[in-house]
C-alpha cells in the first residue's frame, strides 16, 4: 500500500480516512509523518464517531473524533448522538 502525504518536507501529514458507503459525515485525520508509523487502528465506530489508536512511549492513546449533529437536525438524531457518545465513554472507562 502507498502512503499518500500532503505538505512540505519536513511538515508532512498522512490522511487517514473514515467514511461511509453513502459518502456522508466522511472524515480524515491528519496524522504528522513522524507519528505515522505509531498508529495501530483508525476505525470507524459509527457514522459519527471514529478512533484513532496510537501507541506512545509505553502506552496507547485513544483519539476521539465526533461529528455532532447541527443544529438544524431533528433533536431525535441529538438525543441518539449523545446517547452513543455517552455509551462509549462508558465501555472505554470500563475496560
Amino acid at each position: 500500500m502507498v502512503s499518500v502525504f500532503f505538505g512540505a518536507k519536513g511538515k508532512r501529514y498522512k490522511p487517514f480516512w473514515m467514511g461511509g458507503e453513502e459518502r456522508s459525515n466522511d472524515v480524515e485525520i491528519f496524522v504528522a509523518e513522524k507519528w505515522v508509523d505509531s498508529v495501530v487502528s483508525a476505525k470507524r465506530h459509527s457514522e459519527r464517531v471514529h478512533i484513532l489508536k496510537v501507541v506512545l512511549n509505553n502506552g496507547l492513546l485513544n483519539v476521539l473524533t465526533v461529528y455532532a449533529p447541527h443544529s438544524g437536525k431533528p433533536e431525535e438524531e441529538k438525543e441518539n448522538f449523545w446517547d452513543e457518545i455517552v455509551q462509549f465513554g462508558e465501555f472505554y472507562t470500563s475496560e
